[in-house]
């Protein structure tokens, strides 16, 4: 996705939270700065075709585990790589902004397996503590403002979403997603928002690859995409 593609959608998103596009960017910076020289992931650098499971850290991941085990490549949001894990399940991608498990995020980079680190304008504290310990060889990193490269702009918003626009733009002819639940009354009211906008960001990709996403379904008919 082209960042002008994508700025309208994070535009909106940047209303909606009151965030500021200024933050954004000073993350994206420190990133830059920290990966600088130490030779990153690029982009081309990752593989992720046939059918792609993006899994997502919610409670249905126990029960939807074989249908990531069954997949061609696995991308794991944030904390499902645990879950994964734990049932002997692969990860081929870890997306994170480093607020879950930092550690897991540094042992998968350490251990060869690609991690798309994500800065933002609330945790450039943890990509200045973390990113200096990890193995930047196997560090993709990621911002949600304008890209700099070796700072890259897939789009996408949260973990989850995120790792959906990756997969996109790596190929995947098809993405299922185990582990998510777009309705969890578990979460609090701010990530509700937030898995909110992740639903709208998917029904937007799956406009965009003329492809009908099962979690959607008996729910794109209700859902808006503010910024189309």
């Amino acid at each position: 996705m082209l960042y002008a593609e994508w700025r309208p959608a994070y535009e909106a998103i940047c209303r909606a939270f009151d965030y500021d596009r200024a933050a954004d960017e000073r993350g994206r910076d420190a990133l830059r700065e920290l990966v600088a020289g130490r030779e990153p992931l690029v982009p081309g650098d990752l593989s992720l075709s046939g059918t792609v499971a993006v899994c997502g850290a919610g409670p249905s991941l126990p029960r939807d585990v074989e249908t990531a085990r069954r997949a061609d490549a696995v991308v794991a949001a944030s904390t499902a790589a645990v879950g994964l894990q734990e049932a002997g399940v692969g990860v081929d991608c870890l997306v994170t902004d480093l607020d879950g498990d930092p550690a897991m995020a540094r042992g998968m980079a350490a251990a060869g397996t690609p991690v798309a680190v994500h800065a933002h304008g609330d945790n450039v504290e943890s990509i200045r503590r973390h990113v200096p310990e990890m193995a930047v060889a196997a560090v993709l990193p990621t911002t949600q403002a304008e890209p700099r490269p070796p700072v890259y702009n897939h789009g996408g918003f949260t973990d989850g979403d995120r790792a959906a626009f990756l997969a996109d733009a790596c190929g995947a002819d098809r993405l299922l997603f185990p582990g998510w639940d777009l309705e969890d009354p578990a979460v609090e009211a701010e990530k509700a928002r937030k898995l909110a906008w992740a639903e709208r960001l998917l029904h937007w990709l799956e406009r965009r690859r003329d492809e009908r996403f099962a979690l959607l379904d008996g729910r794109r008919d209700d859902v808006e995409l503010p910024w189309l």
